[in-house]
């Protein structure tokens, strides 16, 4: 399916405040920019499971359960949180959340903004993202995380982390996986791509933007040449 397309991704993490209570005022701030500006034929949101799926998960670990179950956790809570983005995006909205790329390429026929977790264990909602951008022929690819962008470690627990400002594909396969010591994250795990995404991603040549969630950033054109998509005000407490 050809047309303007485009699919953001916004890390779980976003939609909550560091006491990990819902972030009421900014999930309402980023829905009513997107009903604003809408003007595409298939707009799909994929949300992660942040840091309420990480509560989750390490639980699970901690009774002993193993990554299979510690993925299902994650995925649930992403769809919780996909749910939430639904809610607050009111009739614009497809009202399910799509667990398949069939259940994807039905939602596609209503023509409303879909809004999407996780779909399978040992899959990042990252390689979700990039794989419902290439199925949908998406012009755009925007992740939104909670930190500046990609690490060489993660910031939240390494102070001298250090941040990339741009990466070829064949960098960030290096970064990923010679550096990883594995090429598949684990449940819950910090890292903004892995093997699976990362195929995705040269496979489909689709470029991808990433940025933070928590600051205002300068103001980025997406879509045809002189529209301005939106200006990202998503800035946590």
């Amino acid at each position: 399916m050809m047309g303007k397309n485009i699919v953001i991704k916004i890390g779980g993490s976003l939609l909550f405040t560091r006491n990990i209570e819902i972030n009421y005022k900014k999930i309402a701030e980023f829905c009513n920019i997107i009903k604003e500006k809408i003007n595409f034929d298939t707009f799909v949101i994929v949300c992660g499971g942040g840091v309420l799926a990480r509560k989750y998960i390490d639980y699970v670990r901690a009774i002993g359960g193993n990554e299979a179950l510690c993925d299902a956790f994650g995925i649930e809570i992403s769809r919780i949180n996909s749910k939430l983005i639904i809610a607050s995006l009111g009739n614009f909205a497809y009202p399910q959340v799509p667990k398949s790329i069939e259940e994807l390429s039905i939602a596609q026929l209503f023509k409303k903004i879909i809004v999407m977790g996780g779909l399978q264990p040992g899959q990042s909602t990252t390689s979700v993202t990039i794989e419902v951008a290439e199925y949908i022929n998406a012009k755009d690819l925007i992740i939104l995380t909670d930190v500046d962008g990609i690490y060489d470690k993660d910031p939240r627990k390494f102070e001298d982390a250090k941040l990339f400002k741009k990466l070829t594909y064949k960098e960030l396969q290096e970064l990923f996986l010679n550096l990883s010591g594995d090429n598949q994250a684990a449940a819950g795990e910090y890292r903004m791509f892995d093997a699976v995404s990362l195929q995705i991603l040269k496979r489909s040549k689709i470029k991808a933007f990433i940025t933070s969630g928590k600051i205002y950033p300068n103001l980025k054109k997406f879509g045809t040449e002189k529209e301005i998509l939106l200006v990202l005000s998503f800035r946590t407490k």
